[in-house]
């Protein structure tokens, strides 16, 4: 938001340095981040009266002028703009005089005359794009004088960053409101002279809205009569300065008013209008509109249109029709001043690519009270500068009038939270002079009423802030706060992150690289993948399809992770994506339930690019990771059993421990990998990292001394038939385990192709705490090892 110093003093008599200005609006929160003089290149420049103008003697479109600049003999300078005239006060460049362009202006001959000075228009002087002819300069200033000194040219202008809390501060009149509190001064509003003639508008003109959700409020007023031609200089040379494109005087005045008062406004061409009833409404699916910048927009039933009785005249909110626009032609103006919901707006310019410094403002919330005064002050402006008539009465229709909120506040809640004292004086002082009523119910809890324009003052807490930045956050010494709690207690909340470090530490230490994606994905990711419908948590205003509802799975983003790796040349594949996932559920209290997850994707080569036989990663990969994971967290006895009805992994495993699942492992759908580039099987795991934190507090740690005997090992192969797992091997033998029996584990396994047998190798471990084994005593508990396996299992000792 750019504030000219001389527009706010028309608001406020601030006499003060721009610097201390500056400085009191950014410790107000509204940061000033640069200072300019717009008009700086100009500076130069000097009022002259033209004495005399002649015709050049030796050619047909110069002129020779006499001109009076204040400095005793006139100056002659020879002009080739066709309107220059004797009489006027006209903008002189002397000799020496450098203009905006680069130009330095020299002693020079034209046609053989001598020229000593330079006549310019408003192109020349940076006041406009283009000109025709020379600028002739209203009133009588004062021949010699600067042009920045006759006519106000010496503006300051701040450009002020507005945070989008604070729409109230798009205008000038919001920046005065907080200039006026921040030093004590008096505020005044613009007068409106309005006067009005001829037959009641409200009569002429019927407002219908369809949609009040998306229109509280709709006005229109008729001027009659206008003429349109360019602005006065000093509203041209305003609006330049605060970096708009002066147009003509209808436009320009919307743009003044809206600049000014912070309340967008449209002018309509009424004879452009079909009928006499203006409706707002909603668009339809694929109905197209062409918007004034001449582009034909395609609508969705989610956008909101001005319309006459024929077609739509404008995109509300946004921008208006190329059918109904001001022209020079147009004599009678219908001005339009509305209140527009402004999700609605936001999602209509977000999604055309289409802004606007009327959508800027209606996208973060317009002061409706306010409207009424800005449209009369705008139809005041326009007939005033066009020579056109106001007519009486105003067509409207507000199905949803302003309701001030009521909040509560405490004095001694506000000095609590803020750690500083404050008198209730200055607490009911500084929010009068924000615009609230205030109400002392009791001594304890005030009843505030907060001014229309400030639509960000919604909680109790807001009136806190707001007591806090005119009291000024650099006043509010730095403090400590003080820890009540003791550190010898352990924070279960604060358990979750050094264990999700240590699961990240974990995947990095076994060779996994990690992947870090968005936590929103497109509902069409999800339907291939067939996840449910239910517990899905759609974006409310997405930034595009692909990312429009929260992710229910790590799934999807891990699986874009190898995508783009495919297509980076990188097909050996390691990663490992540690993140929440979002499901919908109404017991919790912001209704969506976060869940952190742990999630591992293996592709392509077993052994990345060492020189080793190609090997592919598969099955048994993967469940080592999951295992080797379980292991370093101490959590012993998971069991591994097949998932026959997964959504998108074939085969699936699901990991559990003690009846609880923690996740699925397995390969991902052939045609699901596909869509994704895979070139070779995709393996995945997801896992609970909750459930593993939780099953990883609760577990028992017992201490043992370290053994003092060597170990013995037999290795025994055994046929099996070849649906039987190795898990319920495994299970087996250590349900019969002998008492000297340590470990016992899968050494080897062989499954010739086709076959209906396979040959499992095991390697036992023995070993005595008290004393070193001897053979006979390993022999004798290795057959009975041996002997349980075959009665408790289909299997037999390989010969």
């Amino acid at each position: 938001m750019l504030l000219s110093l001389n527009w706010l003093r028309e608001f406020v008599p601030y006499e003060g340095p721009v610097d201390t200005l500056a400085d009191r609006l950014t410790m107000l929160g509204l940061e000033v981040e640069g200072v300019s003089r717009p008009f700086a290149a100009c500076a130069d420049v000097v009022v002259g009266k033209v004495l005399t103008r002649e015709q050049h003697p030796d050619a047909d479109k110069l002129s020779v002028c006499s001109v009076d600049v204040g400095q005793g003999e006139p100056l002659q300078i020879v002009c080739g703009a066709a309107n220059v005239a004797a009489g006027q006060f006209v903008p002189v460049a002397t000799i020496g005089t450098k203009l905006p362009g680069g130009l330095v202006i020299k002693k020079s001959k034209l046609r053989g005359v001598e020229s000593c000075g330079m006549i310019c228009s408003e192109s020349e002087l940076g006041l406009a794009e283009k000109s025709e002819g020379i600028l002739a300069l209203e009133g009588a200033p004062v021949p010699g004088k600067t042009l920045a000194e006759a006519f106000g040219l010496d503006d300051v202008v701040l450009e002020i960053g507005i945070t989008p809390n604070r729409a109230d501060c798009l205008s000038i009149l919001g920046l005065a409101r907080e200039t006026a509190m921040a030093f004590g001064l008096p505020l005044s509003m613009p007068k409106v002279r309005l006067e009005e003639h001829g037959p009641d508008a409200s009569s002429l003109v019927r407002v219908d809205i369809q949609d009040p959700s998306g229109c509280p409020v709709y006005r229109a007023r008729i001027i009659q009569g206008v003429e349109i031609k360019p602005s006065p200089a000093w509203m041209r040379w305003r609006l330049a300065a605060m970096g708009q494109r002066p147009l003509n005087n209808i436009v320009d005045v919307t743009n003044y008013v809206m600049l000014e008062l912070g309340q967008p406004l449209h002018a309509f061409d009424r004879s452009l209008l079909a009928g006499d009833v203006i409706e707002v409404r909603r668009a339809r699916d694929g109905q197209r509109f062409t918007t004034l910048d001449g582009q034909e927009r395609t609508l969705t039933a989610r956008d909101l249109l001005i319309c006459d009785q024929a077609k739509a005249v404008a995109l509300a909110g946004v921008m208006g029709g190329e059918n109904s626009e001001i022209n020079d032609r147009s004599t009678d103006v219908l001005l339009e001043c509305a209140v527009f919901d402004p999700a609605t707006i936001r999602k209509t310019g977000r999604r055309l690519g289409l802004s606007s410094e009327s959508s800027y403002r209606y996208e973060r919330g317009v002061d409706q009270p306010a409207s009424l005064f800005a449209m009369n002050r705008a139809a005041a402006l326009m007939a005033a500068h066009s020579d056109g008539r106001v007519l009486p009465g105003v067509a409207s229709h507000e199905p949803r009038p302003w309701k001030a909120p009521a909040l509560s506040f405490r004095p001694a809640k506000a000095a609590a939270l803020l750690g500083i004292e404050l008198t209730g004086e200055f607490c009911r002082k500084t929010l009068q002079g924000l615009g609230c009523e205030v109400e002392a119910r009791s001594s304890e809890a005030w009843s505030v009423v907060p001014p229309p324009a400030r639509l960000d003052l919604e909680r109790e807490v807001d009136l806190v802030e707001e007591v806090a930045r005119v009291y000024g956050m650099d006043r509010i010494p730095a403090v400590m706060p003080r820890m009540a709690k003791s550190l010898d207690v352990q924070d279960a909340l604060g358990a979750e992150v050094p264990f999700l470090r240590r699961l990240r530490d974990w995947a990095v230490g076994a060779g996994l690289r990690e992947t870090v994606n968005y936590s929103f994905v497109g509902q069409h990711e999800l339907d291939l993948l067939g996840l449910p419908g239910e517990g899905r948590v759609p974006v409310a205003n997405p930034l595009s399809e692909d990312q429009n509802v929260m992710r229910p799975s790590l799934a999807p983003g891990l699986l874009k992770s190898v995508r783009h790796n495919l297509n980076q040349g990188n097909a050996a594949l390691r990663l490992f994506e540690i993140a929440k996932i979002f499901v919908a559920d109404k017991a919790s209290e912001t209704t969506v339930r976060e869940t952190d997850h742990l999630a591992i994707a293996l592709h392509g080569a077993r052994f990345g690019g060492f020189p080793w036989p190609e090997e592919k990663a598969d099955y048994s990969d993967l469940k080592g990771l999951v295992e080797h994971l379980l292991g370093s967290l101490g959590l012993h006895g998971a069991r591994f059993a097949r998932k026959a009805d997964h959504s998108w992994l074939s085969p699936c495993v699901e990991v559990s421990l003690e009846g609880r699942t923690l996740g699925v492992l397995g390969r991902v759908l052939p045609d699901v990998a596909a869509s994704f580039e895979a070139r070779a099987d995709l393996w995945l795991a997801e896992l609970d990292a909750q459930a593993l934190m939780r099953r990883h507090q609760r577990r028992a740690v017992r201490h043992a001394a370290l053994p003092k005997f060597p170990p013995s090992r037999r290795d025994v192969t055994l046929v099996t038939p070849a649906g039987l797992s190795v898990a319920e091997l495994l299970k087996a033998a250590l349900d019969a385990r002998p008492a000297i029996l340590e470990d016992v584990a899968v050494h080897d396994l062989f499954e010739p192709k086709g076959a209906v047998e396979k040959n499992v190798t095991l390697r036992a471990t023995y070993r005595h705490a008290e004393r070193t084994l001897t053979d006979k005593d390993v022999d004798k508990a290795h057959q009975a090892l041996c002997a349980a396996l075959g009665k408790a299992l289909p299997v037999r000792l390989q010969q």
